[in-house]
């Protein structure tokens, strides 16, 4: 048997927050919970209900079923200006590049 719908949210999330670079920190504040309940959630300690589901899946801009059909799904269907640059994290501020003084 495949994974249980509460893993594939689990698992969804995860690679969901991977892909952003965003913290439960970041995904608490947008669903206007604290980061205590998004880590409970991600532990299975406590369930997504299809309701915090369906805030996940409108926080990242997929919907709620492909929130449901596991991380692989998740993550492609994750429109291309929510992920996160290759190395770089969601909070990390973008420097100017170093300009090199001319010689004169």
């Amino acid at each position: 048997m495949g994974m249980s719908l509460d893993e594939r949210a689990r698992s969804a999330v995860a690679a969901l927050l991977h892909a952003t670079g965003e913290s439960q920190v970041d995904l608490a504040a947008a669903l206007g919970v604290s980061q205590t309940q998004v880590s409970r959630r991600q532990t299975g300690e406590a369930a997504w209900s299809l309701a915090a589901c369906d805030a996940v899946a409108a926080h990242y801009g997929i919907d709620g079923l492909d929130l449901l059909a596991g991380p692989t799904r998740a993550t492609e269907v994750l429109p291309a200006e929510r992920r996160r640059l290759p190395g770089r994290h969601a909070n990390t501020t973008r420097l100017e590049p170093v300009r090199e003084k001319s010689a004169g």
